[in-house]
């Protein structure tokens, strides 16, 4: 079974190169399934609306996660009470419409549980992500409630993503970090079989800052006349991690990196 996880998606950019791409790359890397966090997709790089999520589903993303911007465009509270396919971080405060963690069934008709979580340090206020996840494992077992487990833990803090994947070494399949939007080098599996990433990076423009315009962003660091934020529109990147997991026992076998097209592939 193997399993593609997509970076954060940001603005046009991040959108057009799925759509063009993301067919390609299931065929020639035989991926099960993808799931992709989409929270920057919307044109002005904030939220996700819901012809964006329209767009992903049909061009190949079986799952969207997202995080601390899920609520930036007004429109997601409404669909995403009908939409399965797009999470919200299950530790959000209050009730909320939407589900943090849902089960879908891949193309092999194996179980593949989905869970979305955001971090406590320097993000918005929200319930305790061990706290949560103490509960959520407690209660929820791999190979009984899922086949497959994968986690997309949305954070700022490399440390907070690290502990908190040896937290779920051997409750889940994959554990990766999100937000950040720069890829790190540390694809791994854990001691008890979970395949780690502390970042996925994104899908989008790295000729940016985080996927926005550079000169903006310079500008505002600067304190100038500047705009809000805008993405950058060049040739975007893909980037993210490829796990081929074990169908008996629901864990990793192997883990890669994921970097295609655009600034980054030049570079290497």
């Amino acid at each position: 079974m193997k399993i593609l996880f997509l970076g954060d998606i940001v603005g046009d950019a991040g959108c057009i190169a799925v759509k063009k791409n993301l067919k390609t790359i299931t065929e020639k890397n035989k991926i099960d399934f993808v799931i992709a966090n989409g929270e920057n997709a919307a044109i002005d790089g904030v939220g996700i609306t819901e012809n964006n999520v329209k767009e992903l589903i049909s061009s190949g993303v079986d799952v969207i996660t997202t995080g601390n911007h899920v609520w930036d465009q007004k429109e997601t509270f409404e669909f995403i009470k009908k939409e399965k396919r797009l999470l919200r971080p299950e530790n959000l405060l209050n009730d909320v419409p939407g589900s943090g963690f849902e089960v879908y069934m891949s193309k092999k008709g194996l179980r593949v549980g989905v869970l979305n979580l955001m971090g406590n340090v320097f993000m918005k206020k929200c319930k305790d992500v061990f706290e949560v996840t103490k509960n959520f494992i407690d209660n929820h077992k791999l190979k009984k409630n899922y086949d497959f487990l994968v986690v997309d833990f949305h954070g700022e803090i490399t440390s907070e993503k690290m502990a908190m994947g040896h937290y779920l070494d051997g409750h889940a399949t994959i554990v990766v970090g999100t937000h950040t939007h720069v890829p790190t080098n540390d694809a791994r599996i854990l001691d008890n079989g979970t395949a780690y990433l502390t970042d996925a990076g994104m899908c989008g423009d790295y000729d940016s800052v985080i996927g926005m315009n550079k000169q903006n962003s310079i500008n505002r660091f600067f304190k100038r006349d500047s705009k809000k934020h805008f993405p950058a529109k060049g040739e975007a990147t893909l980037c993210g991690m490829i796990v081929n997991a074990d169908e008996n026992n629901g864990l990793a076998k192997s883990v890669t990196s994921f970097i295609y097209g655009g600034k980054l592939t030049e570079n290497i």
